[in-house]
Formats: structure tokens, C-alpha cells, sequence
């Protein structure tokens, strides 16, 4: 396991899933590995009664997890929608790592998404020399959760096709898949669910029809509320991936974590933070995920070609290509920013001179 590069959370946070399952009495749903309000412990963090540590996995209101959760309990799909960067496929993981211990059920959506792909498909060459049969069957990511009574996970819906889309109604709704070719239903065990995932930002997407948005429950994951909400998500995640991606070089410093997420906001929110200077915004959506990566390619920068100290130019690298995604437009408003904003600030100088070394 020390050898894969990204850990199924089931496989990552195993001690702390066993744990609360032990420790929990709490009435659980049918076919679930732990009870709601374990899973919400499990996503938002806290301590056990015998004193063990659950890692928060979620920072943020507690109140849209314990909603996700209760959707979940019941026949509603869960819908997490919001801009890119708010985890939702994080969270959408985690709550199938807690509810069914099994976050592998995953269809992710794109614009080649096929029927079958969501339904089931053929193993032809069992087809042409047999025909039609069970053992010819090669069932979906999402037929399989149907079959044991796990999560199911589609991940960019609004990505997928509006005509394959449709095909969630039926098993939404009836809970049962038809397989025509076979005469059969595939019904679903008690426990099945659907997470789906979608952006409002993403271009050349695919509106849920009516009758598609009417079978899940929506909730809708915000961008951090405020500037140490945030700061403190990109520290917890940057110290998770460069253990598991063993980046060398010391942990970053909390100075440099509190600017770029400044910088991320300001730009994002389209004004600095005081509200007293009124600022361009750039064309990308500069998420928490993207402040993230910033952080995590600055201590790469720092352990591999410094001295293992994340500094002012190691994340002026990064910035650069994190915010201008348009050549043009982008550019522009990075220069403004850079000239009216960093230039002012005492503190920021060596950032400024980092940055402006970039252009």
C-alpha cells in the first residue's frame, strides 16, 4: 500500500472508520456501515469516548454535512452542486467511505458518457458465442452498488449527455434497472443510494431535466466563508499530500498560506479584503483546490531546487499559471493586482519582486 499514490479513503482513514464503528450504538440505516451520526463525525472530526481523534475531513457548516447525510437516509439521491474547488467529489468520497465502506462505485461523468456506461454492458465475445445471459452481463459501477446495497458515485452529472442523464429517472425513482435483453429487473438492495456531483461554472454543460432534478435532494457546498475557514482547509490538505506525495523540504509556512489564499479571495471576490480597492477579476474560478496545488508545487520547488524553506519565489512560480489562464485578459489583470495591490503592502514586497521576475 506504501506504493500507491492516492489512498481510496476507505483505505487512507481505515483506523479511524474502525473506530467508530466500534464505539457506535446509534441506530444505523439498513445496510450501513455506520449510523448518521457517525458518519457526520466522521466527516466534521471530534473525539470518541475513549478519547480517540477523528480527523475532520469537511471544514465548514456542519449543518450542510448532517443534510447531505440525512438525504442519504432516506430514498432521496444526494445532488452536491457548487462551484469547482468546493469538494464536492471530496465529500461525495468520504460519505461513501463512511456510509457503505466502499468509495470505488464511481462513474465519472463527461461529455462520451455512454447509456451503457451507466446501466450495464456485454462482454461480446460471451454474447456471439452464447447469446444474451447473465454471464454475458458486465454491469455498471452503478448496477453493482443496486446489487449490494452500497453507493453509487457520478461524478460532473451536468458533463453527461442529457439523453443518457435520463437514464438515473427510472432507477431513482422505481429503484430497479430493466435489462429487456434478459426478460429481468436488477432491484435494488436496501442501502443503495446516488451521489452525483456538479459545478454551476463548468462550460458547454448539460441542464438536469426536471424530472431528472426532482429525484435527488440538492445541496449546495459553499466556497469557504471566511479567510481562516480557508487558510486552514489548504494547510490540512498540503499537509496530507506531501506526506503522501513524500515532497521534501519543511511543512509551509503559515505566511505564505495566509497570502496566496488573500490573493485567491481578493481576485475571486473581486475587491481586496478591506473592500476599499476594487479589482478586475480573472477568467478562472481560482478555488480552494487551485490554492492547494499553488502551495503544494511551491514546497516541490523548495525541496527539490532550494533549501527545503517554501519562500516568496517558489510560490511566485506556481501563481503565475494558477491565474492566468487567459493570455490576454488574464495577464491584465494580473499586472493590476500585482502593481495596485502587492506593490502597496510592506510585507509583500519580496512576493512583488518574486512575481514581477515571473513576467
Amino acid at each position: 500500500m506504501s506504493q500507491i499514490l492516492r489512498q481510496h479513503a476507505e483505505q487512507q482513514f481505515a483506523e479511524e472508520l474502525d473506530m467508530l464503528r466500534k464505539s457506535d450504538s446509534r441506530e444505523r440505516p439498513g445496510n450501513w456501515a455506520m449510523s448518521p451520526w457517525a458518519v457526520a463525525t466522521y466527516l466534521m472530526g471530534g473525539r470518541l469516548d475513549n478519547g480517540f481523534e477523528i480527523s475532520p475531513k469537511y471544514i465548514g457548516n456542519r449543518r450542510i454535512i448532517e443534510t447531505a447525510i440525512a438525504t442519504l437516509a432516506t430514498d432521496r439521491a444526494l445532488l452536491l452542486f457548487g462551484v469547482p474547488g468546493t469538494a464536492k467529489s471530496w465529500v461525495s468520497e468520504h460519505l461513501a467511505a463512511a456510509v457503505s465502506g466502499d468509495s470505488t462505485m464511481l462513474i465519472q461523468g463527461t461529455a462520451g458518457t455512454s447509456e451503457e456506461q451507466l446501466r450495464y454492458g456485454w462482454n461480446y465475445a460471451h454474447l456471439l458465442s452464447k447469446g444474451p445471459s447473465t454471464d454475458a452481463l458486465v454491469p455498471s459501477p452503478l448496477m453493482r452498488a443496486m446489487e449490494l446495497g452500497k453507493t453509487a458515485r457520478v461524478e460532473e452529472l451536468t458533463r453527461i449527455p442529457a439523453d443518457v442523464q435520463d437514464t438515473l429517472i427510472t432507477i431513482l425513482s422505481e429503484k430497479s434497472l430493466p435489462i429487456p435483453e434478459l426478460g429481468i429487473q436488477c432491484q435494488a438492495v436496501r442501502g443503495f443510494n446516488v451521489i452525483a456531483t456538479a459545478n454551476n461554472r463548468d462550460k458547454g454543460i448539460n441542464e438536469l431535466s426536471s424530472a431528472l432534478k426532482r429525484r435527488f435532494n440538492t445541496v449546495i457546498l459553499p466556497v469557504p466563508a471566511s479567510e481562516d475557514e480557508e487558510i486552514a482547509i489548504v494547510t490540512k490538505r498540503v499537509g496530507e499530500m506531501g506526506r503522501a506525495l513524500q515532497l521534501p523540504g519543511e511543512p509551509p509556512a503559515l505566511k505564505e498560506v495566509r497570502r496566496v489564499v488573500q490573493i485567491f479571495r481578493e481576485l475571486r471576490n473581486g475587491q481586496t479584503e478591506d473592500g476599499k480597492t476594487k479589482l478586475k477579476m480573472p477568467s478562472g474560478t481560482l478555488s480552494t483546490a487551485e490554492a492547494i496545488s499553488v502551495i503544494n508545487s511551491g514546497v516541490a520547488m523548495a525541496g527539490h531546487f532550494g533549501d527545503g524553506v517554501l519562500r516568496a519565489g517558489d510560490v511566485a512560480a506556481s501563481l503565475v499559471g494558477a491565474i492566468v489562464k487567459d493570455p490576454v485578459q488574464d495577464a491584465v489583470v494580473w499586472r493590476e493586482y500585482q502593481e495596485t495591490v502587492m506593490k502597496e503592502r510592506d510585507d509583500w514586497k519580496d512576493l512583488y519582486r518574486a512575481c514581477r521576475d515571473q513576467d
